[in-house]
């Protein structure tokens, strides 16, 4: 079962309770325009914080992925700004959301269950897949956020982000719980985001306090990793169009 299991498990729940807080709280009284982005990213760690206390066979690998975002984060910002103390705390409190869930013992309680594999009929194989996809689901969700509701110039820019947007969310949801077009969804939000990227380039949206968010860059991340999420399902897929 591996060491301090429940300890590890409660830790990273508890992280990432902290972040849907405060995002929560900022949500409350954010910058001005940032309110759904702020809201929508306290779902995305509650969904995170509730499905590893309710021990969904996905909850690890979800949180484990939310837990790099936040370090990936941390780091491209500390190049941009520098050393600053909340970065640090940003970057070390994710990073160790994803390294308490790590390993084969946290696994047993979560993904590793038989009854959950037996009921979707699940080998080995499928599962690796599934758990790769999922945790570049979770890096991915806080980009698509950014990209989809951050402010932006023109209403139809706005409305072309939060169709893009809203096709991931949904195929992520449709994904977690085991539905086929899921994978579809996530792939027409990628080629959605894809073109709205090529069209209209957001670049950099006001934060407040001088700081801007790179709008562009948040999108073509968010991008590349729906992108990596549906790979491991694209050779099963293109087997059984062939077939049929």
């Amino acid at each position: 079962m591996g060491r301090l299991t429940g300890e590890r498990r409660a830790f990273a729940a508890a992280l990432l309770a902290f972040y849907g807080f405060i995002y929560m709280l900022v949500a409350m009284a954010p910058p001005p325009g940032w309110a759904a982005c702020f809201a929508a990213m306290a779902l995305v760690y509650g969904a995170g914080f509730f499905g590893l206390v309710a021990g969904y066979f996905w909850a690890r690998w979800y949180a484990i992925g939310l837990g790099m975002s936040g370090l990936i984060t941390a780091i491209f910002s500390i190049f941009q700004i520098g050393m600053e103390p909340v970065l640090l705390f940003y970057g070390a409190t994710h990073g160790g959301v994803s390294l308490f869930l790590w390993g084969g013992g946290m696994s047993s309680a979560f993904d590793g269950r038989k009854e959950w594999r037996e009921r979707f009929h699940l080998d080995e194989n499928a599962t690796h897949k599934l758990g790769k996809s999922v945790i570049r689901l979770g890096v991915s969700l806080p980009y698509i956020v950014l990209y989809a509701l951050a402010p932006k110039d023109g209403a139809g820019e706005a409305l072309f982000a939060l169709a893009a947007g809203g096709l991931v969310l949904t195929g992520a949801i449709a994904t977690l719980r085991m539905r086929t077009w899921g994978l579809a969804a996530l792939a027409g939000g990628a080629l959605a985001m894809g073109g709205s990227l090529l069209a209209q380039p957001f670049g950099l949206s006001p934060f407040g306090n001088g700081y801007a968010v790179n709008m562009t860059a948040a999108g073509l991340a968010g991008l590349l990793l729906i992108v990596a999420a549906v790979a491991p399902f694209a050779r099963p897929i293109a087997r059984y169009l062939r077939a049929a």
